[in-house]
């Protein structure tokens, strides 16, 4: 019975959302509060077979993060991935999005299963192609730069230029989602816009920078917030094709994470660096909710 109103509560609605609430307690809400906790202790193997062996050591874990070159790497290749990854997916799937919303016919429709199709490949098939094109050796990219008379380029072997090749191939993989989401929003936008423009005399280009793009303004900001934190936890393309190298020159905060949590088993230590990785996650998103609450 509801004291105030003095009718009774229906239940109905919360019988209904309980399955997903509790499932969501059990594996997302409590899992985070014992990461937590672990974050402030040394638990690794032994530690995890008898709890006795784990002792509680404060902030020295976080202390030891920020004074750890690897982990300090680790950022900065996580905010070069972040700075020119997350521009380029944006840039390339809204183009992508914006020629295929031209046309309705059989081969637009294909090009559009062409273009989402990376981004349900699985990863290590994914990662055994892109192997194989960059072989400093015998790759198809560098046979192409031969014909040029262009020297062999060390794709995955140098630092930068291995940042940038897993940079290139995840593009490639995430421009589908965001351009579906983008044709969705450019197909919900009123022909009769258009039409006015015309009328007024706008060409292509007026009509896109005035219309369209304005009114993908609330698609952009969600591709962008999305796009940005699946960035910042950037894991698979370095796990599968460099491992983090070379020398540490791939390695993402996310990679970081699982080296030092399930390779070394230092699961405080992990559990640390991935609540810096979410704190960052949030400021990031909590700026650009920030920057677009006028709107």
């Amino acid at each position: 019975m509801n004291r105030l109103s003095g009718k009774p509560i229906n239940k109905y609605p919360y019988l209904f959302i309980a399955p997903a609430v509790i499932l969501l307690v059990i594996f997302f809400i409590i899992p985070i509060i014992i990461a937590f906790g672990v974050s402030f202790t040394d638990m690794d193997l032994k530690g995890l077979a008898n709890l006795s062996n784990v002792s509680f050591v404060g902030l020295e874990n976080y202390t030891d993060l920020f004074s750890d070159e690897k982990f300090l790497k680790s950022i900065y290749n996580t905010a070069f991935y972040v700075v020119i990854g997350v521009p380029l997916v944006i840039i390339s799937s809204l183009s992508v999005a914006l020629m295929l919303n031209y046309g309705s016919n059989w081969l637009f429709r294909t090009f559009r299963g062409v273009y989402y199709m990376p981004s349900i490949t699985n990863i290590v098939a994914i990662a055994v192609i892109w192997g194989y094109l960059y072989n400093t050796d015998y790759g198809l990219l560098n046979y192409i730069l031969s014909l040029i008379s262009i020297d062999k380029i060390p794709w995955l072997q140098e630092p930068t230029i291995a940042k940038i090749s897993l940079i290139i191939l995840a593009v490639w993989k995430g421009i589908g989602i965001n351009m579906i989401i983008f044709l969705a929003a450019l197909q919900g936008i009123p022909k009769s816009y258009y039409e006015a423009a015309e009328m007024d005399g706008a060409n292509r280009i007026q009509i896109l920078f005035n219309v369209t793009l304005p009114l993908l303004r609330y698609a952009t900001f969600f591709v962008t917030v999305t796009t940005l934190i699946g960035w910042m936890q950037f894991f698979e393309e370095p796990f599968v094709m460099t491992d983090g190298g070379p020398l540490n020159g791939t390695l993402s905060v996310a990679l970081f994470i699982y080296k030092e949590g399930f390779q070394f088993s230092e699961f405080g230590y992990a559990a640390a660096a991935s609540f810096v990785l979410f704190i960052m996650i949030i400021i990031v998103t909590l700026v650009q909710f920030k920057f677009s609450k006028s709107e």
